[in-house]
């Protein structure tokens, strides 16, 4: 590391962790992982099966940073399916709440702190970003988030997720696992819209806080592996089938919405 963590690291949490899954991020993963350890005690990389140097500069960091740890799957599984490895391992370790942010650089480590205190005031949260753009967000990516954001909130009956596809959250553990066990998919681009629709039918409650998203260009070092044909393909199957779970569950989902907010909820937090 260029500049040893020392005695201004900050403590080592025993129930939140910050979990970071990789695939060829390129240089930014070295910002991404440094700012991420300057906010946080401990952070978990996966690495996706990535080919690129990143794996190695990992690797070295991690051999002399002790709150720094890298878990590699063999092959390129998803996000969805990096992020299950990584809660597996974590609730193994007694961890209950796992931070995750994109390797990339779009994800505001600054927040972290700010995200977990809102976890850990309200455990049963699910703290979800909502993410500011500038303008080095891509137009067609903009407008695509708004349709599966509308999708969502008919899939929810408007449960509150301010924003269905960006991935700086914080998931309690447990709910998170149980989850994507009961079903095989939700392992690739379309993990972070239905898990947390899933998350939703399940009790979970979102709680939205305001972060701003960072898309780079090529010559900053950014890296991108959405697909917009295969991608999009697999958001409008899965918004199908989510329709279709949000129907047969409306009895319910109606119920709860007649329910009053939560002791200690803010009301406009949720549904903004």
């Amino acid at each position: 590391m260029d500049r040893r963590l020392g005695p201004g690291d900050p403590e080592a949490s025993k129930t939140h962790l910050v979990l970071i899954p990789s695939y060829n991020p390129g240089d930014k993963v070295r910002e991404t992982v440094r700012a991420a350890r300057r906010a946080w005690n401990p952070v978990w990389v996966v690495v996706d099966g990535s080919t690129d140097a990143s794996t190695a500069w990992l690797r070295e960091e991690a051999a002399c940073d002790p709150g720094l740890r890298v878990l590699e799957l063999p092959r390129n599984a998803g996000k969805g399916a990096a992020v299950l490895h990584g809660a597996e391992r974590a609730a193994a370790a007694g961890f209950t709440h796992a931070l995750v942010m994109d390797s990339d650089g779009q994800h505001p480590a600054h927040l972290i702190r700010p995200f977990m205190a809102a976890s850990q005031r309200d455990p049963a949260a699910l703290v979800l970003g909502r993410p500011l753009f500038d303008r080095s967000a891509p137009r067609e990516r903009v407008y695509g988030r708004r349709l599966s954001n509308l999708c969502t909130d008919l899939e929810t009956l408007w449960a509150g997720i301010g924003d269905s596809l960006y991935g700086f959250r914080v998931y309690p553990i447990a709910p998170l696992r149980a989850v994507m066990a009961e079903r095989p998919w939700m392992r690739r681009f379309d993990f972070d819209p239905e898990v947390a629709v899933r998350l939703c039918w399940r009790g979970l409650h979102p709680l939205n806080l305001d972060a701003p998203v960072r898309y780079f260009r090529a010559d900053e070092g950014g890296v991108s592996h959405f697909n917009y044909l295969r991608d999009n393909v697999l958001l409008v199957s899965m918004h199908l089938r989510l329709l279709t779970g949000g129907l047969l569950r409306l009895p319910l989902l109606a119920w709860r919405r007649l329910q009053p907010p939560r002791c200690g909820e803010a009301p406009e937090a949720v549904k903004r």
